[in-house]
């Protein structure tokens, strides 16, 4: 009796344990896919969607809410029978989903359409997942509509007008509770709920870090930012039979659409390791894209893809490849560049995937820091590999968002929808006028000691007969040295930015020193004249050539302009900036001395002096030198510096002719890091000056950006940028050849004394990057950076034609098909990644 209630017992124990084990596996491979807003059911890309109004133990809906509908849609995605329905809520709305654990992918489905007295227009929520926000004051039709925007921008002729936000969520606790979260006042609203497990493991738990440690994944939320299928066409959701993901074409999303050539093969692919099944379908490893300039003679370009995300988030990149052509190693070697840095050289994937027709992919991890948006994916060659191995592939890319501080949401740091809680607004506004008020007595007690500390100074120097009214000698301000003819500093003596001692002021020199190297200031030896003063060409002790800028008294730029000139060049250092050697500052005069710049101004070689003309390579070499200089000023100092004074008299030309730029005494640093542009007075130069900084006094580094289109289109057309006396359509020299440029016939108004002698496709990519140079809106505009590269590419491409047509030099056969294929083809990809040298000048030399 005994034994057999044992057996009883054991029997059933084995039940529960079998039942538990078969509700853990249900629980795990659970789906829901739900129509909201409807009582009906349909079928969507070969699945069934339940509406959320139907009965479901599993599914808990919260109210209120209301169900709307809309006319059937034509929707090339297959989608539109679900997006006629949508539920719209003005108040807190709750998805409670039952019986589910593990990894599962979150789909959410918007389609925004009119319904009865709702704007979807103003909608405005948050939505929060077991606790994890998603997505903050989420506007869907901007956001669909900065997406077309983005995609029509990068060369795509398609616009959705659906958006589904895919999340990838470790879930804990058996339920998942989706919260939409109505900002007071507005409303939202989901045409669709998607959920799907995850029964294989996508994700290994630690990663690499771009040069850096390994970052660990376990228990962090992941949001789906991008997913391309490269060098193929879109693979629809119902063609990704396990997770039902859906990849997009990566052509929009390429900084030059031609760079890779779409390669394909339909051999039996596998994946190299069995684990990596669900990893991607096997049709985005059928497809890929390679170098279409392999055969260049400098190894220089790269395939690159461009995208926005949010910044201060850590973001994971998952590239897929497959060998495809060969079925030996070593045939195709490069790098991978990730946000400009290196994250991978000599990649094989011959080698890393075990032979051909093997997919594998390999993940990285980098972050975005707060002062960008945009991440950088760039495969080139690799430079140290033989003339055979200069190609690279990729078959697909994807890029996701890791949670933060228990987010994936990116709040902007001022709210889009204008909207605000309690009496925000109230309060900031007494707070500004309370700051304000006592920020105006502050300086008015400021003004008031400066001006008789100043007063009583004029008063011990009236005597001095070199005096002139409202001037103000530096060292009255406590700013640098004192008046020792041995030049040494004065002790404790502060320069106005900091100590001297922590800054390269160079040598002080004595008057009598600038005298001797100036010969009493000898009219015939001035060189240049500026609103500061006039420039001297002089020789100092030891024999070297020097430029020395003397101030005049009258000048409205004087003090402020002389401390910024020392303030900014005592830091920089650069081959492309104009280096300070030293100054003085003795009776008087404020005097500043330049390495020499042999000749002259970048405008004394373009027009009005009978200086030789430069050739189109000299112009664009020196366009690029003085891109290197601005370049550097933008990103080589923590917050970055404005130069706000770009123009062609302000690039100077070495005995060589390396272009330098010069004059920083308008110079101002950037931004700080939770600001998007500094509020100054305008000033610079018309005809340069950045249309938006003129109207706004928000000055930021594209306002250079937009000055430097203004010097391209000076260099090609070799005439004034103000002409009163020309007609009234050509008095303005950005206007007028902005008209040529957007009928795409530059040439028609090119310096006539070039013509014959440059590529016309240097000049039709030259004047586009003018065009994007001089756009109405700083954010449309290039960074100096992609400037650089154009610029860059532009100068291949006349080297390429320049090497073609000189017969003077015989190639290989491989060789000419190389530039040819170079110098022809529609679009090519920029110059190298920026870890690159970049003091090389992209030279292209034709070999014997």
């Amino acid at each position: 009796m005994e034994r057999v209630q044992c057996w009883e017992v054991f029997a059933l124990m084995s039940l529960v344990i079998i039942s538990a084990f078969v509700k853990t596996g249900e629980a795990q491979s659970k789906s829901f896919l739900i129509n909201c807003g409807t009582n009906s059911s349909v079928n969507v890309d070969g699945r069934r969607w339940v509406g959320d109004l139907v009965p479901d133990g599993n599914l808990n809906l919260s109210s209120p809410s209301i169900a709307a509908s809309t006319a059937a849609l034509s929707d090339s995605s297959n989608f539109g029978p679900l997006y006629e329905t949508a539920r719209f809520f003005t108040e807190s709305l709750n998805y409670t989903f039952e019986g589910i654990h593990g990894n599962y992918f979150v789909r959410l489905h918007f389609c925004p359409f009119s319904f009865g007295n709702y704007n979807v227009n103003e909608s405005a929520f948050d939505v929060v997942a077991n606790g994890l926000k998603l997505v903050s004051k989420f506007n869907v039709p901007s956001e669909i509509s900065h997406k077309n925007s983005n995609s029509q921008s990068s060369g795509s002729n398609s616009s959705s007008f659906f958006l589904i936000k895919e999340y990838i969520l470790p879930i804990n606790m058996d339920v998942l509770v989706v919260e939409f979260l109505p900002v007071k006042g507005s409303l939202g609203f989901i045409n669709a709920i998607e959920i799907v497990p995850i029964v294989d493991k996508l994700f290994a738990d630690s990663i690499s870090r771009v040069g850096d440690n390994s970052v660990n994944l376990s228990g962090r939320s992941i949001q789906t930012m991008y997913r391309l299928n490269v060098g193929g066409s879109e693979v629809k959701s119902n063609q990704d039979s396990n997770l039902w993901r859906t990849w997009e074409v990566d052509f929009s999303y390429m900084f030059t659409a031609n760079a890779g050539s779409e390669i394909s093969n339909s051999s039996n692919i596998t994946h190299a390791s069995a684990n990596d099944s669900s990893v991607a379908p096997l049709l985005v490893y059928e497809t890929a894209r390679t170098m279409s300039n392999t055969g260049v003679l400098e190894k220089r370009f790269n395939m690159s893809w461009k995208f926005e995300v949010d910044p201060d988030f850590d973001y994971l990149i998952r590239l897929h490849f497959c060998e495809l052509v060969f079925n030996v190693p070593k045939q195709r070697i490069f790098r991978i560049y990730i946000n400009n840095r290196t994250a991978a050289d000599n990649f094989d994937v011959f080698e890393r995937s075990g032979g051909i027709n093997k997919a594998y992919h390999q993940d990285y991890i980098d972050a975005v820091s707060s002062k960008t948006k945009t991440l950088w994916i760039q495969l080139g060659p690799e430079t140290a590999a033989g003339a055979a191995g200069t190609d690279a592939l990729l078959n697909g890319l994807e890029i996701f968002k890791l949670s933060q501080s228990g987010s994936l949401a990116y709040v902007e740091p001022y709210d889009s929808t204008g909207n605000s809680v309690g009496n925000s607004k109230t309060k900031i506004l007494w707070e500004g006028i309370g700051a304000g008020v006592t920020s105006v007595v502050m300086l008015g007690v400021i003004i008031s000691f400066i001006y008789c500390f100043c007063r009583r100074q004029r008063e011990k120097l009236s005597g001095t007969k070199n005096n002139s009214p409202g001037w103000r000698p530096l060292f009255l301000n406590g700013s640098i040295l004192n008046n020792s003819a041995n030049g040494k500093r004065a002790t404790g003596s502060q320069y106005p930015y900091g100590s001297v001692a922590s800054t390269r002021v160079g040598k002080q020199f004595t008057l009598p020193e600038i005298c001797a190297a100036t010969n009493n200031f000898d009219d015939s030896l001035v060189i240049g004249v500026g609103g500061f003063g006039k420039v001297y060409k002089g020789e100092i002790e030891d024999g070297t050539l020097v430029a020395i800028k003397r101030s005049n008294p009258q000048s409205e730029q004087g003090l402020a302009e002389f401390e910024t000139e020392i303030e900014m060049l005592s830091k920089l250092r650069h081959r492309h900036l104009v280096s300070m050697i030293g100054f003085c500052d003795e009776q008087n005069e404020m005097i500043l001395v330049y390495e020499y710049m042999a000749n002259g101004t970048l405008r004394s070689h373009l027009f009005g002096s009978d200086l030789s003309p430069l050739t189109w390579k000299q112009r664009l070499e020196a366009c690029i030198g003085a891109a290197r200089g601005l370049y550097y000023l933008h990103t080589g100092a923590d917050r970055g510096i404005i130069h706000r004074d770009v123009k062609t008299t302000n690039i100077l030309l070495d005995e060589k002719f390396v272009a330098k730029m010069s004059d920083f005494g308008l110079s101002k640093t950037g931004p700080a890091l939770d600001h998007t542009h500094v509020s100054t007075a305008v000033k610079g130069s018309f005809g340069y000056l950045d249309p938006e900084y003129y109207r706004r006094q928000h000055l930021t580094e594209k306002s250079d950006v937009y000055s430097f289109g203004v010097v391209l289109f000076e260099v090609v057309c070799a005439r004034a940028v103000i002409n009163p006396s020309l007609p009234k359509d050509q008095i303005n020299l950005a206007e007028w050849a902005m008209g040529w440029q957007r009928q795409r016939s530059l040439e028609t108004i090119i310096d006539s004394r070039l013509k014959g002698n440059y590529s016309p496709e240097s000049l039709k990519k030259f004047g586009e990057i003018a065009e994007k140079c001089l756009a109405d809106e700083g954010k449309n505009r290039p960074t100096m950076g992609e400037v650089l590269w154009y610029l860059e590419y532009v100068l291949q491409l006349q080297e390429a034609w320049m090497c073609t047509n000189n017969a003077e030099n015989s190639f290989s056969s491989s060789q000419v098909l190389g530039v040819l294929k170079e110098a022809a083809a529609e679009k090519k990809q920029e110059p190298h990644s920026l870890d690159e040298d970049t003091n090389s000048g992209g030279k292209m030399v034709c070999q014997e």
